[in-house]
């Protein structure tokens, strides 16, 4: 399995991230992608990739919605410098979130176009954020995607409408533990078997939504990427077909999708950890 979209540099993991990433190889995974979400996330998730462990790590490089406002003087020629980095597979978290509102829209708007005309300068793939945004969303992505090499839509959570407007736009898709979530997840559950296996792809969004059908969770309620094979059953259990399928599926599909060069051995997490 390849956890496409882990929050690794997140304080959550600071503590301990060595055991977590130990217990990640235990699980099964062959990779996972850290997640960037400011200038300064992203220097630390390209660092934390740089540095490898017992599951090879590769890193995003973007600016969230909600760090939009932030985004100011330079910082598009930084984050340029930093999707250059070695281990940097795309370029995101980015996009357009009306939910929270913790940037003004027109800030969010700004950031997410400077974004998509970034990673078509850099033909990277992109790794997208779209909360209550939907149809502006769709919109902007529409104008720029006949200059993308990929996108991915990042913890997808909507609707089969909302999937089939995606899909029309040739994007990947990621899906979370929100597929285990019986009291939020059904149109998840529904929309599901509709996405295309060579389309699809599985991530954790760890620490954030720990999968509700796991036995005996943690007590801190933190998410990491171990508990991807969870996730890993609810999809497949949604799409009626082996867990062995959906994972032999979704994980050539991150594979080619972030074009990962997994024959790069794995060295001791503990003695290079920044």
């Amino acid at each position: 399995m390849i956890d496409i979209g882990a929050n690794l540099t997140s304080k959550a993991f600071a503590r301990d991230l060595p055991a977590v990433m130990d217990r990640a190889a235990a699980a099964g995974l062959e990779a996972v992608i850290v997640t960037g979400t400011s200038l300064g996330a992203s220097r630390a998730a390209a660092e934390l990739a740089a540095h490898g462990g017992p599951v090879p790590l590769f890193a995003t490089a973007g600016v969230h919605p909600h760090h939009a406002v932030e985004a100011t003087g330079d910082w598009l020629a930084e984050l340029r410098a930093l999707a250059r980095r070695p281990r940097v597979a795309a370029l995101g978290e980015c996009g357009l979130d009306f939910n929270r509102d913790y940037s003004p829209r027109a800030d969010q708007v700004r950031c997410f176009r400077a974004q998509l005309e970034l990673a078509a300068e850099l033909r990277l793939p992109l790794f997208l954020h779209e909360r209550d945004a939907h149809d502006t969303f769709a919109g902007i992505l529409r104008e720029h995607r006949a200059s993308l090499a990929g996108a991915v839509i990042h913890c997808f959570t909507g609707t089969r409408a909302q999937l089939d407007v995606y899909l029309s736009l040739d994007l990947h898709v990621g899906v979370t533990g929100w597929i285990c979530d019986e009291r939020r997840g059904g149109d998840l559950v529904a929309a599901a078997p509709a996405i295309p296996a060579e389309r699809l792809m599985i991530e954790t969004d760890a620490p954030y939504l720990l999968p509700r059908n796991m036995p005996g969770p943690p007590r801190d309620r933190r998410n990491e990427p171990a508990f991807l094979p969870h996730v890993l059953s609810a999809v497949a259990a949604a799409r009626r077909e082996a867990p062995a399928t959906t994972a032999a599926a979704t994980t050539a599909t991150a594979r080619a999708f972030f074009r990962l060069g997994l024959g790069l051995g794995a060295h001791k997490f503990h003695d290079s950890l920044p």
